[in-house]
């Protein structure tokens, strides 16, 4: 609509300065002819500019219906005043006739033919009367019928076209609204997976919270033991002098901070909380959470932390990564009933510039069935009332989650080794972070 507006703008009066400079247009026609003709021109060169304003500025339909009504209007003027005769050729009205309908609407489109039919009359009556001024009346109908019935074809396809169109568009809205509504829908499913994905985690941590808990127990009860120790001899300490009561509270500030550690790692492990993901330095992690993974496991099960050769960071959740961690050392201790050797450590595999978690235990092991469907949901070799199913297609979503990869190698009697690849974090001079 810019384009034509402004088209129309700069036309119509370059049109008539050739007209006026390189023909005989002027004395073609009356004097009073030539200045309706004149004033029209100005009068749609105007209107032009001014509707080209109000679409510029927003108000689109308001801009068309002016446009169409001073353009029919200097059209009814100059025909009444031309004749019909020297506009038959003008391209205007079926100009005017598109515009209406494609911009308006069909109740435009056939009011603007209606009132183009008005005009074509008006310029009838005007060539008439132009004849029977001059003498004798010789007029004939011509081409002007047909150019009639031609308008009338071209309103006719418009208004199928219209039709057809305003169909579509009302059936693509439709289509649009379902669109939204699905999307719409699709979004709110995706917020409830994410929630129930975190009620399923906050589940495995309560889970891994119980199983913990009995060696906890154990380890607090000895705490409680020592303190209780200190206490009983409390006199013959305090008849051995200052410097012995010293050490005995030492001593039962050790064991309480003991007591108080296990405690808060649990109440940390076990709070519900979003996904925090930060830089953590994935030795001094495993450093941290041995005591608590220790608990996981029988008097007659060691667990060995391998030493890592270099600093190795990766972005997790904190208490994700310790819920990973627990949750197959959880499966190992099932694994060895008869005790054996559960192991921790990390690397660097520079190939793939990731840092490769590993985790180990000497069990029973797994067939390679077993092994194939290790990481689907509810899947378990264990007992009922003994397990859900959701430890390790917990621990793999997490590490799936975070771009990894996890590998299982096992075999009936040879242990379990669990192989997880985290994407390395480094520090811009090259070195793998230590800290968020």
């Amino acid at each position: 609509m810019h384009v034509l507006l402004i088209v129309m703008g700069c036309v119509v009066p370059l049109n008539k300065l050739i007209q006026l400079q390189f023909t005989g247009y002027r004395h073609s026609m009356s004097a009073q002819a030539f200045i309706m003709d004149i004033v029209t021109d100005a009068v749609m060169t105007a209107a032009a500019w001014g509707c080209f304003y109000l679409v510029r500025t927003g108000r689109f339909r308001p801009g068309v219906r002016l446009y169409l009504v001073v353009m029919l209007s200097a059209a009814a003027l100059a025909y009444s005043q031309i004749g019909l005769e020297r506009l038959t050729n003008d391209p205007f009205p079926l100009l005017l006739l598109g515009l209406g309908g494609l911009a308006l609407g069909r109740r435009a489109l056939w009011l603007v033919l209606a009132v183009l039919m008005a005009i074509f009359g008006l310029g009838i009556a005007s060539d008439l009367a132009q004849h029977i001024a001059r003498g004798p009346l010789q007029w004939e109908l011509n081409n002007k019928a047909p150019m009639a019935v031609s308008y009338l074809i071209v309103g006719l396809m418009l208004d199928r076209t219209i039709s057809a169109l305003r169909q579509s568009l009302t059936e693509s809205n439709a289509r649009g609204q379902m669109l939204q509504v699905v999307n719409a829908r699709l979004h709110r499913e995706m917020e409830d997976r994410a929630r129930a994905q975190q009620l399923l985690i906050h589940a495995q941590k309560l889970e891994t919270v119980g199983r913990v808990a009995g060696g906890v127990a154990h380890d607090f009860s000895n705490v409680l033991g020592v303190i209780l120790g200190y206490a009983q001899r409390r006199e013959r300490l305090a008849d051995s002098g200052t410097n012995a009561l010293v050490d005995a509270m030492q001593g039962v500030e050790k064991a309480a901070r003991r007591g108080m550690s296990l405690t808060g790692r649990l109440l940390t492990f076990s709070r519900q909380e979003p996904t925090r993901l930060e830089v953590l330095s994935v030795e001094e992690a495993l450093r941290e959470l041995w005591p608590m993974v220790g608990q996981l496991f029988a008097a007659n099960v060691r667990v060995e932390l391998d030493e890592c050769d270099e600093p190795l960071s990766i972005r997790f959740d904190r208490t994700q990564f310790e819920l990973l961690v627990l949750n197959i050392a959880a499966n190992a201790r099932d694994a060895m009933p008869n005790g054996g050797v559960f192991r921790m450590g990390a690397q660097r595999d520079e190939a793939s510039n990731t840092v490769e978690l590993v985790l180990a235990d000497s069990g029973i092991g797994m067939s390679e069935e077993v092994k194939a469907r290790i990481f689907e949901a509810f899947f378990t070799t264990k007992p009922a009332g003994s397990g859900t199913g959701l430890g390790l297609a917990v621990v793999n979503d997490l590490v799936s989650a975070a771009g990894g990869r996890i590998e299982v190698h096992s075999a009936p009697g040879q242990g379990t080794r669990f192989r997880i690849g985290l994407p390395c974090v480094r520090n811009r001079s090259g070195e793998t972070e230590l800290h968020a």
